[in-house]
C-alpha cells in the first residue's frame, strides 16, 4: 500500500528524478522564470521553497547542504547573493505557478510558468501602482458637502475625482384595476 506517498515519480527513476529536479532547480534561481510541465513544476516548487528557506541563513553549514542538493557553484552565488536577500522578508509561498493556455505541440502536456515571486516586475509594479491609488467613497449622504469638499483639495493631484449626489427619486402612483401605465399618462397629460 501506498499511504502517504504523494510524490509524483514523473516516470523516472529516483536517480533521474533528483538529477531532474536539480537541473530545474539551478534554472529557476539562474532565470527566476522557466517553462515546463505542470507536474514537473509542482514537484520542482516542493523541492525549490526548503533550498530557498535554507538561503536565509548564510552560513558555512547552510550552504554546503545547499550545495549537495544543487552542485553548482552560480547557482549558489546567486542564491545566497541576489535571491535571499530579495526574500528575506517574506515567510515563504517564493515560487508562482501561471498555467498556461496551449499544450505542448508534440504530446500536448499542461504548460506552465513557474517563476520566483519576488522577480515579476509587472505584477509587481502593478501592485505598487494600485496602493498608490486614491480610493473613492460611493455614500449618497452628504454628497453635496463632499463634492465642494473635492473641489477644495489640492490642485497638485491630477486624479482627483468629483462625487456627485444621486437624482432625486421620482414619485410613483399605484394603479387600480384596469388602468395601465399608458392611460395614465394621457390623463395626465391633457
Amino acid at each position: 500500500m501506498r499511504h502517504g506517498k504523494k510524490d509524483n515519480h514523473l516516470g523516472r527513476t529516483t536517480a533521474h528524478r533528483s538529477a531532474m529536479l536539480s537541473n530545474l532547480a539551478i534554472s529557476l534561481i539562474l532565470h527566476k522564470r522557466i517553462t515546463t510541465t505542470t507536474a514537473k513544476a509542482k514537484e520542482l516548487r516542493k523541492y525549490v521553497e526548503p533550498i530557498l528557506t535554507r538561503s536565509k541563513d548564510d552560513t558555512t553549514h547552510s550552504r554546503r547542504i545547499v550545495f549537495a542538493e544543487l552542485q553548482n557553484k552560480e547557482a549558489i552565488k546567486e542564491l545566497y547573493g541576489e535571491v535571499a536577500g530579495k526574500i528575506a522578508g517574506r515567510p515563504g509561498g517564493y515560487t508562482r505557478i501561471i498555467k498556461l493556455s496551449a499544450g505542448r505541440a508534440g504530446d500536448n502536456a499542461d504548460m506552465c510558468v513557474i517563476e520566483l515571486v519576488d522577480y515579476n516586475t509587472t505584477l509587481l509594479e502593478a501592485k505598487s501602482a494600485g496602493e498608490a491609488k486614491a480610493t473613492t467613497r460611493r455614500s449618497r449622504r452628504g454628497g453635496a458637502k463632499k463634492e465642494g469638499a473635492a473641489t477644495t483639495a489640492a490642485p497638485a493631484a491630477s486624479t482627483t475625482q468629483v462625487e456627485t449626489s444621486a437624482p432625486a427619486d421620482t414619485a410613483t402612483e399605484t394603479l387600480k384595476e384596469g388602468e395601465t401605465r399608458e392611460g395614465k399618462t394621457e390623463e395626465s397629460a391633457s
